[in-house]
């Protein structure tokens, strides 16, 4: 195999960064012509396109984004060289980037990339967003895996997958007067005041249905859609509140709530949605393997 030509790799690089041909081009002195020469030739050498067009845009395609991720680190490679003789050392990362929806809990997110917290070979890129904006950023390579609490609908366009990787029961927590004391589910909900997950989500709907059986109706004082209020809400509010005890962890064991009465056939599951790639992020594929193992 030919060695890899590096001012390929440079111009590759910045009009990846750049996400505009023009503007590499400029940056870098060259004409546009010339520089989709380089990177044509670059494209040949490793058998891959690494761009497609949308529009006026140049998106990354999977191998693409993988390349990018080496560039990344050739040219990092580089410029430790010159800090470790200048005794300033530094250290090579491989990189995840995770998407959660921002009605997952931040303990279950952070319990999911714990065995990478802390590792200096490792930078995590977290971001939050909707469903939709989380799936267009896996579609692009943007994001190496969407955590949610549902899994993709089969009629989506691209191919994704949708692993679980947990179920938790959910629980009635409440304030620290609830301790000890006897509680009958669901007839003490009665007039009772509760926080409760948003309608859109799947648990909500089972748990309408018990209490709608049973003919109970409790004060519903809020509906909140996002894990770390509904966290918030249950800490400041003397009432009680749906939750899975992953959320309020902390809260639990510091006795700042108490867990009032768990509900085993109600759970939440999470999963960890994944594009189909011929180059699976080997980060992520660790992780994904700790779930499957636990």
């Amino acid at each position: 195999m030919p060695n890899l030509n590096y001012a390929h790799l440079r111009y590759f690089r910045a009009i990846a960064h750049d996400g505009s041909l023009t503007r590499a081009a400029e940056r870098l002195n060259l004409s546009q012509s010339a520089l989709s020469v380089q990177v044509q030739k670059l494209e040949a050498q490793l058998g891959h396109a690494l761009f497609d067009r949308v529009g006026r845009r140049l998106v990354l395609t999977e191998a693409g984004r993988v390349a990018l991720d080496y560039a990344d680190t050739v040219f990092a490679a580089g410029e430790a060289l010159l800090r470790t003789l200048a005794g300033k050392p530094a250290l090579d990362q491989q990189i995840l980037r995770v998407g959660a929806q921002p009605t997952l809990s931040r303990n279950f997110q952070l319990e999911f990339v714990r065995p990478l917290v802390g590792r200096a070979d490792v930078e995590l890129i977290l971001r939050s967003g909707t469903m939709q904006e989380l799936l267009n950023q896996l579609e692009a390579h943007e994001v190496d895996v969407v955590l949610a609490t549902s899994p993709v609908r089969r009629d989506s366009r691209a191919a994704f997958d949708s692993h679980r990787i947990d179920q938790q029961p959910l629980s009635l927590v409440g304030p620290p007067r609830w301790q000890g004391r006897p509680f009958r589910f669901p007839d003490d909900l009665a007039g009772e005041a509760i926080l409760l997950p948003s309608r859109d989500s799947d648990v909500r709907a089972s748990f309408d249905l018990m209490l709608g059986d049973a003919g109970i109706r409790p004060v519903i004082l809020a509906e909140i859609d996002d894990m770390a209020m509904l966290r918030l809400l249950a800490r400041e509010s003397d009432a009680l509140t749906l939750v899975p005890p992953i959320v309020v962890r902390d809260e639990l064991s510091a006795g700042q709530l108490v867990e009032v009465h768990s509900l085993p056939d109600l759970t939440e599951s999470f999963y960890a949605i994944v594009q189909q790639r011929r180059f699976p992020n080997p980060l992520l594929a660790d992780l994904l393997k700790r779930r499957e193992d636990s």
